[in-house]
């Protein structure tokens, strides 16, 4: 019994999900969208933040007794841009995108239009939801977060992230679009480098920002479909013609 309960909670899982699928497919297929389906993940980065902290404090006391050690950092080097984890790796911009396909299991979409479609909005904060964008040549990271800015008051962070530097984030613009209901709600802007931490983007309020009414608003039983493109900048297309 125990096995069937198992097996037949995990066949309604995913009929559940199919079903999601299927719904967005009808209603943007129309616009000739790509849909992706992305299912949340609870954040683990804060708890093994907390732990990492123990730890190092821990290390530290052991260390008064060794001699110091030098130890001599690559500045090119850049840590996992993972929001889901605290990760310990560091690497290369040029590999960061094989990193968080291979370690962390974050899906690619290729297209200048996509749609994001996010489960189980009525998750518990903080919950995250990840995918990446392939589109005109480079990779993108989007990054939508249920997060309690205030406590007992949560609220829904969405920004686009450019897997590279900040000079070649500034050759891009995004724009994220909510559209139910015969309702509207667009944010556009200059996606920021995966060098700067997603964390400061949120903490700055320099992304999309949805409180919980406004989110449900645009749901569709408990899923949030958020459009997503992105174009080259008007301005540096001018200077690459000239």
């Amino acid at each position: 019994m125990l096995f069937f309960t198992q097996c037949f909670g995990a066949v309604l899982d995913l009929i559940h999900l199919r079903f999601q699928h299927y719904k967005a497919k009808r209603v943007f297929s129309a616009a000739g969208q790509l849909v992706c389906v992305v299912n949340p993940t609870h954040s683990l980065k804060y708890v093994s933040n907390r732990h990492a902290v123990g730890q190092t404090s821990t290390e530290q006391g052991s260390l008064h007794s060794h001699h110091p050690l030098e130890t001599v950092h690559d500045p090119q080097l850049i840590p996992c841009m993972c929001p889901l984890f605290s990760c310990q790796w560091e690497g290369h911009v040029e590999v960061v995108v094989s990193h968080l396909r291979q370690t962390h299991r974050i899906n690619i979409l290729h297209g200048a239009e996509i749609v994001f479609l996010a489960t189980d909005m009525h998750l518990p904060a903080p919950t995250d939801w990840i995918i990446m964008h392939s589109c005109l040549g480079h990779h993108f990271l989007l990054v939508l977060r249920k997060q309690e800015k205030y406590e007992g008051h949560p609220q829904f962070f969405a920004t686009m992230m450019l897997i590279g530097t900040p000079t070649q984030a500034d050759n891009f613009t995004y724009r994220l679009e909510l559209n139910r209901n015969q309702r509207r709600l667009k944010w556009e802007a200059t996606p920021r480098s995966v060098l700067e931490c997603v964390d400061s983007v949120i903490s700055d309020g320099d992304c999309l920002v949805l409180n919980t009414s406004l989110a449900q608003l645009f749901s569709d039983n408990g899923s949030l479909a958020i459009g997503i493109a992105i174009t080259a900048s008007k301005v540096h297309a001018a200077e690459a013609e000239m």
